[in-house]
């Protein structure tokens, strides 16, 4: 696996005073956010406690953990939580704390262990959490009242989900029984990490967030995406230029969907961005060109193709989770992303590209060829959300209105995010 990370973090901007409660209370539907949610300490505070606190966190996928002992540690605000695969291979989820004073027990991002020891003092845990060794605490020591401290986790056809709450949104379960049949034919358990990007961006996670949830931009900003993605499928204002071009896309989604279907691949839209506290949407979009996937040419990067797939022409298939990720599915590779706040102006963007375990890195894909698209698209998008972090920091901003044919996923995340705010307080 490759590895990219580019790391600039600028410092954290100081606390103001802010009623938060009116700040929620006049946020007007249609509109973007007003500038304290974008630029104010104390509402990054709130976000990560009544956000990253309270619901289901996209923080990695299974072959991140694909053997016993392989681990990876994720940091949220101020906790940092360690996600291992134990010896009877169930992925588990623990706070990266060790029960004596505290101490960090994993400080790498990514390794492999057979067990769990602390470094500051040995206190030794099995992959289960369980302590199994702290000398010189006498016979009255109790080792079995000082397991590590478990972490809610949730594994979603291969995608791992999070939550740090006592008591976490129960409705992960019916997101389960809905997007698993669209998901478990491409296997990502059967897939292996081909690259990963670590990007951060100087803006809040917001931005970014709102950033993918349209493709307003996409045609003047992203040449390398849209070569195989249709600008029609994300929303379009009806004109009578575009009328005959739109219905051909309509046509061409509704005779592929009828295909796909029928090989047993769902492929509908299901929307449930803003009515649920776990929040989702999907669909399964034809690609243009080649139709096969999303990259420059719009061919597949990979000859070997995920799960028992037989053709490539499977276009592509969207998941969105709110509050912080959203992922790509095509025939021969998977591409993932997952959003965590680092500051109130700094987020960091993980992007990772799947392929199958077996393929064959120079023989059956080539890495550049298969990050082409993404690398150059991610890139575009850091420089458009941070141009928008210094809009919004202007005291000439203020709320602009919301495209209801483009924008319509954008008004969702942010009536989802001011629901989830005002249930916090």
């Amino acid at each position: 696996m490759t590895v990219h990370k580019l790391h600039r973090v600028e410092p954290t901007p100081a606390r103001t005073t802010v009623d938060l409660p009116a700040l929620i209370a006049d946020r007007k539907p249609g509109y973007s956010l007003e500038a304290p949610f974008y630029t104010s300490r104390e509402v990054f505070d709130l976000d990560m406690d009544a956000i990253f606190g309270r619901h289901w966190i996209h923080v990695g996928i299974e072959p991140d953990v694909a053997e016993p002992g392989d681990y990876f540690t994720v940091e949220i605000g101020n906790e940092s939580i360690l996600i291992v695969r134990d010896d009877d291979m169930q992925i588990r989820a623990f706070h990266n704390v060790c029960r004596h004073r505290g101490a960090r027990l994993c400080n790498e991002s990514k390794g492999v262990v057979g067990n769990l020891v602390c470094p500051y003092h040995q206190w030794t845990y099995n992959l289960t959490g369980e302590l199994i060794s702290a000398e010189h605490m006498g016979e009255q020591f109790d080792r079995c009242k000082h397991g590590l401290k478990t972490v809610h986790l949730r594994n979603l056809a291969g995608l791992l989900f999070i939550c740090l709450a006592e008591h976490p949104p129960v409705d992960f379960e019916e997101m389960r029984r809905q997007m698993e049949p669209y998901l478990l034919p491409h296997q990502i358990a059967n897939t292996k990490i081909a690259a990963q990007v670590d990007i951060v961006e100087h803006c809040n996670w917001k931005l970014t967030m709102e950033n993918n949830r349209e493709c307003y931009h996409c045609r003047a900003n992203h040449p390398e995406l849209t070569i195989s993605v249709y600008e029609y499928g994300f929303g379009y204002a009806p004109t009578e230029e575009h009328a005959e071009l739109l219905n051909n896309f309509e046509s061409t989604v509704a005779q592929n969907h009828a295909r796909w279907e029928a090989d047993g691949l769902p492929s509908r839209e299901l929307e449930h961005l803003n009515d649920r506290v776990t929040g989702f949407r999907t669909m399964r979009l034809p690609l243009d060109r080649a139709h096969e996937s999303q990259t420059l040419d719009s061919k597949v990067a990979c000859s070997h193709l995920l799960g028992d797939f037989k053709r490539a022409d499977l276009g592509g298939l969207s998941f969105w989770t709110q509050p912080n990720s959203w992922h790509h599915f095509m025939s021969d590779h998977i591409v993932t992303f997952s959003v965590l706040p680092l500051t109130a102006e700094t987020t960091l963007v993980r992007t990772k590209w799947l392929v199958h375990k077996d393929a064959i890195e120079g023989k059956d894909y080539n890495l550049e060829n298969l990050m082409a698209v993404w690398n150059a698209t991610n890139d575009q998008d850091r420089m458009l959300v941070e141009q928008a972090q210094r809009g919004v920091r202007s005291k000439a901003y203020q709320p602009g209105p919301l495209s209801p044919y483009t924008e319509d996923l954008v008004e969702k995340f942010c009536g989802w995010y001011i629901k989830r705010l005002r249930a916090a307080l």
